[in-house]
């Protein structure tokens, strides 16, 4: 799924660094707080549904990801790094994972299975004590 966000649907909030720096952390906010309302987005419903069922830290309870981004002293590229990691975030939750199918056990793995077990349970039935 090749989805990028509308400016409309992204909210932005700078704010200070945390972190060594030196004396332009206390001076300049480059830091950004990413927030993305899922309800209020262009996603499809689908998408939408899977992104509030997520268990994420990012997710708070009113339906909105929050995304920190520090890593850089630039706030463009704080603020491109941000949306980076929300496109991933939704790329992640868009794609499905492929329908396990039930196996069996082929004859021949359940006859090596129980070779082992009877080896170790010969092992371990000659540790008991010595008879005379």
């Amino acid at each position: 799924m090749n989805w990028t966000p509308a400016d409309w649907e992204l909210d932005f909030s700078f704010i200070r660094a945390s972190g060594p720096g030196g004396q332009n952390v206390n001076k300049v906010s480059s830091a950004v707080h990413l927030r993305f309302d899922i309800e209020r987005s262009s996603l499809p419903p689908l998408i939408k549904q899977r992104l509030l069922a997520l268990s994420d830290q990012r997710l708070n309870n009113e339906g909105v990801i929050v995304i920190k981004a520090q890593d850089s002293r630039s706030q463009e590229a704080n603020r491109a790094d941000a949306v980076a990691r929300l496109v991933d975030l939704v790329q992640s939750v868009a794609h499905t994972p492929k329908a396990r199918k039930a196996t069996k056990p082929t004859w021949g793995s359940k006859q090596r299975r129980l070779e082992g077990k009877a080896q170790r349970s010969g092992i371990k039935a000659r540790r008991g004590r010595v008879q005379e």
